[in-house]
């Protein structure tokens, strides 16, 4: 679909704020209206419609995509969307050491401990470590409370937090990103540490370079959408 457009605006109503092109409000792909929670993300959805030129490119346009998934996908059953996410408290990647070489296992723990300490604290939970790919249970309390956490987000949120967790594999690092208890960049690092270790002992890859800059372009713009909720 090409630009049909001229002017992008944005309006208030009783239910939240619209993205609206030439009057018309813009839906999503199943036609219900693209509403959102704050004036912040709704000028950040309409400055990606404002930025179109020719045809309309979705890859360009990551927050609408969010939102469009917060409307249409997640809102109609927020607890189910949020119990998926909360699984990742059964496997969370800081929860998952190395034996060695040494400045590696130092690495881990200077990045992850003071994440998991955080979530303890904040949680009043305790975490399983494990050394290696072998799966342990982290304890059945830990896993509840976490998945309470994270279903107390709203659709938004968990629009938001769902790339976040996914491709970092870690829910306790995506809460604490949307707790302000890390950044964005100090996620993507904490979470890619193994992967940015390989890449140090055995040089770049470009096919894994390029793959690793798709996936942080959807987090970093996961992470500017959380912000703007």
């Amino acid at each position: 679909m090409k630009r049909f457009w001229t002017e992008v605006g944005v309006v208030a109503d009783a239910e939240g704020l619209a993205i609206r092109l030439d009057g018309r409000p813009v839906r999503t792909p199943g036609w219900l209206a693209l509403i959102v929670p704050t004036a912040a993300l709704a000028e950040a959805i309409a400055e990606e419609w404002r930025a179109v030129t020719g045809e309309i490119d979705p890859r360009a346009m990551r927050l609408t995509g969010l939102a469009n998934a917060a409307v249409e996908r997640i809102a109609p059953n927020p607890r189910c969307f949020a119990d998926g996410l909360a699984s990742y408290a059964e496997t969370d990647l800081l929860c998952y050491r190395a034996d060695s070489p040494a400045p590696l296992v130092a690495r881990q723990a200077a990045a992850w401990d003071p994440l998991l300490d955080w979530a303890a604290g904040r949680y009043d939970i305790g975490f399983t470590l494990a050394t290696g790919i072998i799966h342990r249970p982290q304890p059945p309390a830990t896993v509840e409370c976490l998945a309470d956490a994270t279903r107390a987000r709203d659709a938004f949120r968990l629009a938001a937090l769902s790339p976040i967790i996914t491709i970092g594999g870690s829910l306790v690092t995506a809460l604490a990103l949307d707790e302000g208890v890390i950044d964005a960049d100090g996620a993507w690092n904490a979470t890619h540490l193994d992967e940015l270790w390989q890449e140090e002992q055995w040089g770049e890859d470009a096919l894994a370079t390029r793959a690793r800059a798709a996936r942080r372009a959807d987090f970093d713009a996961a992470a500017r959408f959380l912000a703007l909720v």
